[in-house]
């Protein structure tokens, strides 16, 4: 076959004898890839005349979507929401080691915390691809101080605050920049939170309701207004009620702009919510559901005292909990054991399990023309998976950055 390099000298890499999941299915095709980007093996082979340099045969592996990780506090002994000198070296351990659990792309995130903390942390976090080096930054995630008193859940009392007279320079001067933002997590029912979500939503920053007890018209409203997410569905909320369903009245509701979809996270670890209640969330709103981990800086570390931003937390088992108390405070679960664990719970296919940790982050965050696919001319940012969905390998840019020990399989 003539060669392809009057397009492109980059090499050409095949992957074969694998079952994709494209269009919400998965097709037994091969995957072909180049300079980071997955291609249209028609458009090579007519307008091209080109062909591979390089098969790799992926021995009947699933491959998928990278996973997107939109919460997660810190892991192996970081938290995002300290202020510390090596701030940068913790952050790349984290993207570091998260490879192994199939995320490709994160929003590092941070708890309540006093406005010293965030002016120190937030220059210290810039939007980045992932490779070699580690999964890649999507933006920060700003999980309060704006929120409910009656909700903090783990999060520092004494940090928690209110939009006063000048509502968003408030929000300003607490963060001192948005410009790493992705999302902001507020509570809708605080005075003057419209504006507030107006001005965010301007400028492209992605509006997340939780740590609230607001019900279900000042939601909507929030809605209306551009909030587009749900921090940890059912957690930190007034519990579901048949009069007024709260934040959770959302996944049904009918007072959603035209062709907009509210989206909401959850946290699949079997601890923060039971299996019925992420059946009927799943069943009520399946395209909105995105996984997340809420991973604290104990997850990949040994049960103990660990820190959550100003809170000191205390692992046993799988549960996390603010010491002393019966508290739960995020958690220890990986993404890949939340995608396991959905599956089970629902009962749902491997391609839906996979596109709540891919297709959905990136359509929340409005980036699925890039990621969280792999249709042509997207990032080739995937996961080689077997049927039990065990991460294998991962690739970023379509170079492999992990990939899984065979004694250990």
């Amino acid at each position: 076959m003539p060669s392809n390099k009057s397009v492109s000298d980059a090499p050409i890499v095949q992957f074969t004898n694998c079952r994709i999941l494209r269009d919400h299915q998965l097709q037994r095709e091969d995957l072909w890839v180049r300079e980071g980007k997955i291609l249209n093996p028609e458009k090579l082979f007519f307008d091209e005349k080109g062909s591979a340099d390089v098969q790799l045969d992926c021995k009947d592996s699933i491959i998928a979507p990278g996973f997107i990780d939109v919460q997660i506090n810190g892991g192996f002994g970081v938290d995002f929401s300290l202020a510390t000198d090596d701030f940068k070296s913790g952050i790349d351990l984290v993207s570091q080691k998260i490879l192994s659990h199939g995320v490709t792309s994160f929003c590092p995130t941070l708890v309540t915390s006093p406005p010293s903390v965030y002016h120190q942390v937030l220059p210290q976090i810039s939007v980045r691809n992932g490779g070699a080096h580690g999964a890649g930054i999507l933006g920060a995630h700003l999980e309060g101080p704006f929120i409910s008193k009656e909700k903090k859940g783990a999060h520092p009392e004494h940090c928690l605050r209110t939009f006063e007279a000048g509502a968003f320079q408030d929000l300003l001067a607490t963060y001192g920049s948005l410009d790493c933002v992705q999302i902001v997590t507020l509570a809708p029912e605080m005075r003057r939170s419209s504006e507030v979500i107006r001005e965010l939503t301007k400028r492209g920053i992605c509006v997340s309701l939780g740590h609230s007890v607001a019900n279900l018209s000042q939601a909507e409203e929030a809605v209306q207004h551009g909030a587009t997410f749900i921090t940890h569905l059912f957690n930190a909320m007034l519990p579901f009620h048949h009069r007024d369903p709260g934040i959770v009245g959302l996944l049904t509701s009918d007072k959603i702009p035209a062709g907009r979809r509210v989206f909401y996270g959850m946290i699949s670890d079997g601890i923060h919510t039971n299996p019925a209640a992420l059946r009927i969330a799943h069943r009520a709103h399946p395209k909105g559901l995105v996984l997340v981990t809420d991973a604290i800086a104990g997850m990949g570390l040994a049960p103990g005292r660990h820190t959550l931003g100003q809170q000191v937390v205390e692992i046993d088992g799988l549960n996390t909990y603010i010491a002393g108390t019966k508290t739960l405070s995020g958690s220890v679960a990986t993404m890949d054991t939340c995608v396991r664990h959905f599956q089970e719970a629902t009962g749902c296919s491997v391609e839906t399990a996979l596109e709540a940790a891919s297709l959905h982050p990136a359509q929340l965050l409005g980036i699925e023309h890039k990621k969280g696919t792999l249709n042509y001319d997207s990032d080739a940012d995937f996961l080689m998976l077997n049927d039990n969905l065990y991460v294998q390998a991962t690739y970023i840019a379509g170079e492999e950055v992990w990939r899984q020990d065979v004694l250990g399989m």
